[in-house]
């Protein structure tokens, strides 16, 4: 029998394969990660995450959880609120892009826990999590019910989620992002990255992302209450949040 398939950006591919596949990705893009991000996003990259932030409202002795923490943009000012008695852990489940992330930390005077691991088996006991954090790692998991599961499961009540990611952008710029993202985006990982193909693949794991509607949705279905999203530029990325109540 034939195992189940998945998608890896526009390919069908077997699900025991997409981890493989996106950690190669990132092991070619992880030393250029951040100087892609501002080139892509014309910096507003820092202004989405400040936003997501802001959403988050770490406070002094919080226990967090940044998941797909990457270059460790959030875990580093989720630290800085959370304080010395409070507890941030970064994880990601590419080692390259935490060894840049843990890297980037340590030279802000941050040691924070790390940990390579899959979000969809968190090691970490129950209700343990007063927040969790994921930005721009969710539409990479090949089971975004399972990983949002794990992030309940670990979440205190009244512990909060709050999601990151490119989602379904407004009609009227459908055409122009298409273009600009199947044209420019690959030729900016050719040039810089000298990686055409992973940034094909970004914009491809974009357009297979679910909705917004669909994505608080699944928030719903893994338990999580009070849910809702901002749209910022226009849709072209979005901030979804969650509580767990009980």
């Amino acid at each position: 029998m034939s195992e189940k398939q998945t998608h890896f950006g526009f390919r069908n591919v077997d699900e025991s394969q997409k981890a493989d596949l996106v950690a190669e990705v990132f092991d070619s893009v992880a030393s250029r990660y951040d100087v892609m991000n501002d080139l892509m996003s014309g910096g507003m990259h820092r202004l989405w995450k400040k936003f997501a932030l802001s959403r988050v409202a770490v406070r002094p002795g919080m226990k967090v959880l940044d998941i797909a923490s990457g270059t460790g943009d959030l875990a580093k000012a989720m630290a800085r609120s959370a304080g010395a008695k409070g507890e941030v852990w970064a994880t990601d489940i590419n080692l390259s892009m935490l060894r840049v992330g843990r890297d980037r930390l340590v030279d802000a005077g941050l040691l924070l826990p790390v940990a390579v691991c899959d979000a969809q088996a968190l090691p970490f006991p129950d209700r343990y999590f007063d927040r969790v954090t994921v930005a721009f790692g969710l539409r990479n998991m090949t089971h975004k019910d399972q990983a949002l599961a794990e992030m309940y499961r670990v979440l205190r009540p009244g512990g909060k989620l709050m999601v990151l990611e490119f989602s379904k952008v407004t009609k009227a710029l459908e055409p122009a992002y298409d273009w600009y993202s199947f044209n420019v985006l690959p030729w900016l990982g050719k040039k810089v990255a000298n990686d055409e193909e992973s940034y094909r693949y970004l914009a491809e794991s974009i357009r297979m992302h679910p909705d917004q509607e669909t994505l608080k949705v699944m928030l719903q279905d893994a338990g999580f209450a009070r849910t809702d999203y901002f749209n910022l530029s226009a849709g072209l990325v979005a901030v979804h949040e969650g509580v767990r109540l009980s």
